[in-house]
């Protein structure tokens, strides 16, 4: 029995609307993989829907660091209150969203994380939980096939890494946490998990056959921090 800790980034759940033919598929996934025996732990992003509000907000009456990093916590929430509910055959009740409480010895195929508090993003919270649970690494699923040296979208001509250190990749990062920041993974998430030697994997996780070859160490696409 292993036991995975996968961050979804909310750009791939939430792109513009809920992408409902996405989580059919990656349901099907895990569907297979708790039939075999393994259990996740899920953590989700707020994705469009934490920008809506944040920017609504911010029309409307402008708002600060703060409250704009709640108002993307409680997107997560909501991101994650409907994971639990769309695999709630197996997966743990309570979604872990206070990290000043005590933490569920869950025995179920899933269990499901949330934003916590203002100053990081939920893969933050994939790292605590990952600790937590006494798991080697963690799987960042996002919209991106690797680590980039720069944003291919503005210049194709950006380098693609398959492993880096977390010492480079916290060069290509920086060390700053803002509310909506686009990063490959969170500088604060990035900090923690090098402190604790853990690996992260970074893969789109669109693609669910290369999904599945990382999970069973196999060659996939995507990039490997450590």
């Amino acid at each position: 029995m292993s036991l995975y800790v996968l961050s979804l980034g909310g750009s791939i759940v939430v792109p513009d609307a809920i992408d409902t033919d996405y989580l059919a598929s990656f349901k099907q996934f895990i569907d297979r993989r708790v039939a075999q025996g393994d259990r996740f732990i899920l953590t989700v992003g707020g994705g469009r829907t934490a920008r809506n509000y944040q920017a609504a907000a911010e029309t409307v009456t402008g708002v600060d660091d703060e409250e704009r990093d709640w108002l993307g916590i409680h997107a997560t929430r909501l991101n994650a209150h409907m994971l639990r509910t769309i695999f709630k055959e197996y997966a743990h009740p309570v979604i872990v969203k206070d990290f000043d409480a005590s933490h569920p010895d869950f025995t179920e195929a899933i269990l499901v994380g949330a934003g916590w508090k203002p100053g990081w993003s939920t893969d933050y919270i994939a790292v605590l939980l990952a600790e937590r649970y006494q798991a080697a690494s963690v799987l960042n699923l996002s919209n991106i096939n690797y680590v980039y040296s720069e944003d291919p979208r503005e210049n194709p001509k950006a380098k693609q890494y398959e492993k880096l250190s977390w010492t480079d990749f916290r060069k290509i990062v920086g060390d700053e946490w803002s509310p909506g920041m686009s990063a490959p993974f969170d500088p604060i998430a990035s900090r923690k998990a090098e402190a604790l030697r853990m690996k992260v994997m970074i893969l789109n996780g669109r693609n669910i056959e290369n999904m599945e070859a990382c999970i069973e160490g196999k060659a996939f696409q995507g990039t490997t921090i450590e």
